[in-house]
């Protein structure tokens, strides 16, 4: 079972800086895209930033220029690095990645998304 484990969430004053990070766990093939989404009260879950396997980013129009999604292939982790946080920025965090793994019939892989827990992002004064 694939299991998605996020950290760095806290309280944090504006302006200040988080780094989340999520890791990926168990038995599978690869990891095509990983992202971070977030949820505020009373609002839709929406993309934060995605990453490719391959490097490349893409950032919602509300946090670019202020956060920076990375990924260490090497430890099937995913970061989100969050500078001159705001007020707005408040939200639970969840990771999400596209996992492939292994199935013992055909065609003996399958795509499947999964999601953490979600971590808590209060940004206040």
């Amino acid at each position: 079972q694939v299991q998605l484990v996020e950290s760095g969430g806290e309280l944090v004053q504006p302006g200040g800086s988080l780094r989340l990070s999520c890791a990926a766990s168990g038995n599978f093939l690869s990891i095509n895209d990983m992202g971070w989404y977030r949820q505020a009260p009373r609002k839709e879950r929406e993309l934060v930033a995605r990453i490719t396997g391959g490097g490349t980013t893409n950032y919602a129009d509300t946090v670019r220029g202020r956060f920076t999604i990375t990924r260490d292939n090497a430890k099937n982790t995913v970061y989100l690095q969050m500078n001159s946080l705001r007020p707005e920025d408040t939200a639970v965090y969840y990771c999400h990645a596209q996992i492939n793994e292994r199935m013992d019939v055909l065609p003996y892989w399958r795509r499947t998304d999964y999601w953490g827990q979600g971590t808590q992002v209060t940004v206040s004064s």
